[in-house]
């Protein structure tokens, strides 16, 4: 079942021990306000849809009414999809387009990679093109029976590439455009989620005052509802104002508020009156603010994100943290901005627009440039406060000095900078691009490399991807070649991790000849030992020991002893694939004494997975237990998934060794689990093959050649000749006693992968499969 929820990318707010238990809110409505905006023949219409299918695709274009959405339209089709799951076996997926964010907007192809990902595709494996992609999402889906939900579309374009076509689906889009094309082309029902009617509309606005001002008059309710053409955004605005100020005469508030309609009447086309009846009331309100308040309003409207925290905030606006949680107060409580977490907020998209237009009208360019660098700064410097922690082995960048008085938070431990980098992981994005877009370059590349080593445990380094190359491409516009240095080795580092190795190679070839021509010596030694792990994980074990032989050289005559140790940790590895085990076992020894030495707890780590897989050739099997509980320990405080993915395939193989069968089939599972979420398809692959193993001991020959053959098939899709040998030589021993002939063309097929290696593990697998294949058939 996929249950992808937002896959968007938005970070939802995850509670720090000893924050606030709730984030202060505006004044709360009574229970039964559903009444006013959840309106049940809405509900009914796409309830008879649901109910009135008869298979196939089925679509539903749902036309939201600007303004509309701040006070439960949209949610309301999120609360009926909540209600309706169980219609939909195979899940749903949610996606907020953000359609009309004064930012970009995400795109189709944005989409179609989550959803992607979503339904179980390694991030490696998500077609570039745009239509292969949707090509790919329509097959997937065509035999699920799964609920679609389109939030926020603009366009027809935005929306098109992912509606699945056919299969038992259906697709629900909500939209302040009709999208006349989706029912004429593509038989949408159309449903229309418009204003309220006139009585629920004062209804609302007394449920939100009568506390306040019980005594307000009917008629002039019903007049300041007719002001806001009804729309609840706007209705629930307006309550605020006036609930905030229980003493002021409803007409006075009658005649701010017709003195702005007014203005706007003057200078609006008159082609939206929704919309403009909202603008109406958001510059009533806006005005109606305190010099500093509508300050700090305005210079929000700048911030790149979708949801900012208190630091943040104050940074921007150049505030204390008091001051600035006072001011935000001030938003949240006149309904200008929504608090989602403790010191955490977002705009509604209508009002976040309005925010950055009186930003461009009412700031000159210096001071709104002067604001963003602040922010970018605050951003830069916290960061690298973060990657203490994250990422404690990489070297630090020699930052500019911050234009905001307000320090970096400092982190009390490694699980605080985590938290963070996860809260901020759906901004980084949009830091990057804004400091590219203002011409920030420094900032930009900069801020690109820093958050390469703040990414959360969690994270894809697809997630980076998105954003790495406008680093790279900021730091050759201000020709700063040891920005370029650092993040093609990233750039590099992060295909590597999504097993596009082609274009790992290509970036870290780059990174060698700069390096070199530089005289960059550090910077060479990092892209031999990283185009090491390639040659490593392609299987070209020469080349891979060569690579590392030289960064190792290189390292050491510049004092890198911590880097020498990792490409020493790398080295052994190199000998331990190929079978080399005395090699192996002093290289190995000689890493994990370094790293004990330097207290590098996540290479301290990878020397252990070393030193467990190095005892479980020798078939010592406690000590390689030993070995790999330590390594997964490490893991695990260090929130790292796919080092917990990767070593929880030798605890399994461990655990299989020892008898201990159920325990192994969990590990593989687990391990399975977490490279599919970080992408790695490849070793997804080596988790089903430990479990294809499992079961052929466990004598289920059929479930072992299930999961052997799917693990084939994905080795075979990735080129990876060597793994696919391996495969086939287990998928071979597991079908050889219902039908040996299939066997024996398995075997044969992978000694033709083996042609090109020659080291001691090769040999010895060529030599077993080739008397398995001399004598006849068995």
């Amino acid at each position: 079942m996929v249950q992808a929820g937002n896959v968007t990318g938005d970070i939802h707010f995850h509670q720090a021990p000893g924050a606030p238990e709730r984030p202060r809110t505006p004044r709360q409505l009574p229970a039964d306000i559903d009444t006013f905006v959840n309106r049940t023949a809405e509900l009914g219409e796409l309830n008879a849809i649901l109910t009135g299918r008869d298979g196939g695709q089925v679509i539903v274009s749902v036309h939201v009414v600007a303004g509309t959405a701040g006070a439960g339209k949209t949610s309301l089709v999120l609360h009926w999809a909540h209600q309706v799951k169980d219609h939909f076996p195979d899940g749903q997926l949610f996606v907020n387009l953000r359609g009309y964010d004064p930012r970009e907007p995400v795109t189709a192809e944005q989409a179609l990679s989550r959803f992607l990902r979503a339904l179980g595709v390694a991030s490696g494996d998500v077609p570039q093109d745009t239509d292969d992609a949707a090509a790919l999402y329509r097959s997937l889906l065509a035999d699920r029976r799964m609920l679609i939900l389109l939030d926020n579309a603009a366009t027809v374009g935005q929306v098109r590439p992912l509606l699945p076509g056919s299969g038992d689906s259906l697709v629900v889009v909500t939209s302040r455009n009709r999208l006349a094309a989706l029912a004429v082309r593509d038989g949408a029902r159309r449903i229309t989620l418009g204003t309220l009617p006139e009585p629920e509309a004062v209804a609302l606005l007394r449920a939100v005052t009568r506390d306040y001002r019980p005594g307000d008059d009917q008629d002039k309710l019903t007049e300041l509802a007719r002001l806001c053409a009804c729309l609840p955004l706007a209705l629930r605005i307006a309550a605020e104002r006036a609930a905030g100020h229980p003493h002021l005469r409803l007409d006075d508030l009658l005649a701010d508020l017709r003195d702005e309609s007014a203005l706007w009447d003057a200078l609006s086309t008159g082609i939206d009156e929704e919309a403009e009846a909202v603008r109406t009331v958001f510059a009533w309100s806006y005005h109606a603010l305190p010099p500093h308040s509508g300050r700090l309003f305005r210079l929000l409207g700048l911030h790149p994100g979708p949801e900012f925290g208190l630091h943040a905030a104050a940074a921007l606006a150049d505030l204390a943290l008091g001051r600035a949680r006072q001011l935000l107060d001030d938003l949240v409580g006149a309904h200008l901005l929504e608090q989602i977490g403790p010191d955490r907020y977002q705009f509604h998209d209508l009002l976040r627009a309005y925010a950055s237009d009186q930003a461009h009208d009412e700031e000159p360019v210096e001071q709104r440039k002067a604001a963003l660098r602040r922010v970018l700064d605050w951003y830069l410097h916290t960061a690298d406060a973060a990657q203490t922690w994250l990422q404690p082995g990489e070297d630090h960048l020699s930052l500019p000095g911050t234009t905001t008085v307000l320090p970096p938070p400092v982190f009390s431990d490694y699980d605080a900078a985590a938290d963070w980098a996860e809260r901020e992981r759906a901004t980084f994005p949009h830091l990057v691009q804004a400091a590219a877009a203002a011409g920030l370059h420094q900032h930009a590349w900069q801020l690109t490399a820093t958050l390469w080593n703040a990414l959360s445990a969690s994270a894809s380094f697809v997630d980076w991807l998105d954003f790495g190359l406008v680093g790279l491409a900021s730091a050759e516009h201000v020709n700063d070649t040891n920005g370029q240095l650092l993040l093609l080795n990233q750039l590099g580092m992060s295909h590597r991790s999504v097993h596009q190795l082609d274009q790992a190679v290509d970036y870290l070839s780059r990174a060698l000849v700069l390096a070199r021509t530089a005289g960059n010596r550090v910077e060479e030694a990092h892209a031999l030992n990283l185009l090491g792990l390639i040659h490593l994980r392609a299987r070209r074990l020469d080349a891979a020991a060569s690579h590392f032989a030289q960064a190792i050289g290189v390292f050491r005559e510049v004092n890198g002893d911590r880097w020498a140790a990792s490409a020493l940790s790398n080295f052994a590895g190199a000998h331990l694939e190929a079978g080399r085990l005395p090699e192996a076992a002093t290289a190995i020894q000689a890493a994990l004494d370094a790293h004990r030495a330097l207290d590098n707890q996540q290479s301290v780590g990878n020397a252990l997975w070393l030193t467990a897989a190095l005892h479980l050739e020798r078939n010592d099997i406690a000590a390689a237990r030993e070995a790999i509980d330590e390594a997964l320990g490490i893991a695990l405080s260090l929130r790292n998934r796919g080092l917990e993915g990767f070593w929880l395939l030798t605890l399994g193989d461990i655990q299989r060794a020892a008898g201990q069968y159920g325990d192994a089939l969990a590990s593989y599972q687990r391990s399975a689990m977490l490279h599919r979420r970080i992408g790695d398809r490849s070793r997804e692959a080596l988790a089903w093959r430990g479990t294809g193993q499992t079961y052929a001991v466990m004598e289920r020959h059929g479930d072992a050649v299930a999961f052997h053959r799917q693990a084939a098939a994905v080795h075979r899709g990735l080129g990876d000749l060597w793994q696919l040998a391996v495969e086939l030589d287990q998928l071979a021993a597991a079908v050889h006693a219902e039908d040996p002939e299939a066997a024996r063309a398995h075997w044969t097929e992978a000694l033709t992968h083996l042609a090109l290696h020659t080291d001691p593990r090769a040999e010895s697998l060529r030599s077993r499969m080739e008397r398995r294949t001399a004598g006849p058939a068995d």
